[in-house]
């Protein structure tokens, strides 16, 4: 190709390659013309951000989607940018100034807090924090976590809080034939903990657990579960007009549960519901209570099912908190963001700001419509976007920088990161990786320092 048909493209910059960004880009190339190219942005010098990240490490099925996403990462008209950082070497206004559109596809990277008195402590944790942790992101491979204790809990009802739940209890031999990183297969083989409490708001029919991170709970090798009746009893009946089948079934899958005899496990998963925490206790600057709100279940004037705080308290000793109540975005620089919803600033997937809709600039996945939904959703979700872009194309309504080829633009990346990397750097580390899960009998063996990556991807 020549440079002066590199000229005529039309360019798309997508910023994030986790599954939003991955099934934005395969949309995208699937219903475009051949002039249109993708440019597919990381800050980190690995792909599929929570699929690598945020999956839990005994769940291999789940990472298993990433063999969709190298397809799309092989095509002809795509080119990978790893260890690139949109605010620090990528702006709006250079990326306005070469592309015809930017797709924001960066998630929404930390977690919401509890906002009640000594959440500050020593010994609370965020449940971001921890996963990121066990799965060997680098933002979070030098924390450490106070596991002597025997009692944790976990203060949420959606599948974080469970996979933390799990990967507190699983035995060392279970994590053992995971990806899970060196370091954290270490601590959590010399975890003290033997009770992990997971704290809901609501009832069994309003918590967000999928069915098989419920189901799996009952499989644990060396940890029984158990729902406590008083608290099904609570619910009064009272059934959920918005629960769909997923929440019919998870209450069933509870009340099992709360019949189930203990089977004689050295540890123990308890499912609490109708309980708000209201405080953490300290000792010495550490946790060593949660003070909790019994709640009711009302009915609101729209028919939905509410919870309701009551004057019953309940302390439950505890050696360390784990908040996993939900993610939330970050501003980006220069991109407009709504701080009630902590997503940017969009209508359907066009971002927005106090003028308008900003023509050219689009967003999708979590930081478009909040964490919601499982890896899946994210399909549909780009598709929605990439079709208002495909629309807006068809209008003439995306931006029009001058042409550049592929050549100059690639050096003018590489002169804002020069320590950027391309796929052939990220295969050379995934290579490595699985070399060394091969030779000890794990699917891969997680490199954990950017320096590490980047010194392994530069190898010729």
């Amino acid at each position: 190709m020549s440079e002066a048909d590199g000229d005529a493209k039309l360019r798309v910059a997508i910023i994030g390659s986790g599954p939003a960004g991955s099934y934005a880009a395969a949309h995208l190339l699937r219903h475009s013309a051949p002039e249109l190219h993708v440019d597919l942005f990381e800050r980190l010098p690995t792909p599929w951000g929570l699929v690598r990240a945020g999956v839990a490490p005994d769940h291999p099925k789940i990472k298993s989607v990433t063999r969709v996403y190298e397809k799309t990462a092989a095509h002809d008209r795509l080119r990978w940018f790893g260890n690139v950082e949109f605010g620090r070497e990528l702006t709006v206004e250079d990326l306005r100034a070469h592309y015809n559109a930017i797709v924001y596809a960066v998630g929404t990277p930390i977690d919401r807090e509890l906002a009640i008195p000594g959440e500050e402590l020593e010994r609370s944790y965020a449940a971001t924090d921890f996963v990121g942790w066990y799965n060997g992101h680098p933002d979070y491979a030098d924390l450490r976590f106070d596991l002597t204790g025997e009692r944790a809990v976990v203060i949420g009802a959606g599948n974080v809080a469970l996979d933390v739940a799990r990967m507190l209890m699983l035995t060392h031999r279970e994590l053992a034939s995971t990806d899970i990183a060196d370091y954290a297969l270490e601590a959590l083989g010399q975890s003290k903990i033997r009770e992990v409490l997971v704290i809901a708001r609501r009832g069994p029919e309003q918590a967000a657990f999928t069915n098989p991170e419920l189901l799996e709970l009952a499989e644990l090798g060396d940890a029984d579960v158990s729902v406590a009746s008083e608290d099904l009893a609570l619910c009064n009946g009272l059934a959920d007009p918005s629960a769909d089948a997923i929440a019919r079934r998870n209450a069933e899958i509870l009340h099992e549960y709360a019949g189930r005899a203990a089977t004689g496990k050295r540890r123990m998963i308890r499912l609490r519901f109708l309980l708000s925490p209201v405080a953490i206790e300290g000792e010495a600057g550490c946790v060593c209570a949660v003070v909790l709100a019994r709640n009711e279940l009302v009915v609101a004037s729209d028919g939905s099912l509410r919870a309701r705080a009551t004057d019953e308290r309940l302390t439950i000793p505890a050696h360390a908190v784990f908040r996993a109540i939900g993610y939330r975005g970050t501003p980006l620089p220069g991109v407009p963001f709504d701080e009630e919803r902590a997503v940017i600033a969009n209508a359907g997937g066009r971002v927005v700001d106090a003028n308008g809709v900003r023509h050219g600039e689009y967003v999708v996945g979590w930081a478009k419509r909040g964490p919601s939904g499982v890896i899946g959703t994210n399909k549909k979700d780009a598709a929605d976007t990439v079709d208002r872009l495909l629309e807006d194309l068809g209008g003439g309504r995306l931006l029009t920088p001058p042409p550049i080829s592929d050549a100059a633009l690639a050096a003018h990346i590489h002169t804002l990161a020069p320590e950027s990397i391309d796929w052939a750097g990220w295969e050379r580390i995934d290579r490595h990786e699985l070399a060394l899960g091969e030779a000890s009998g794990r699917p891969r063996v997680k490199l954990t320092r950017i320096e590490e990556m980047l010194e392994l991807a530069r190898r010729e």
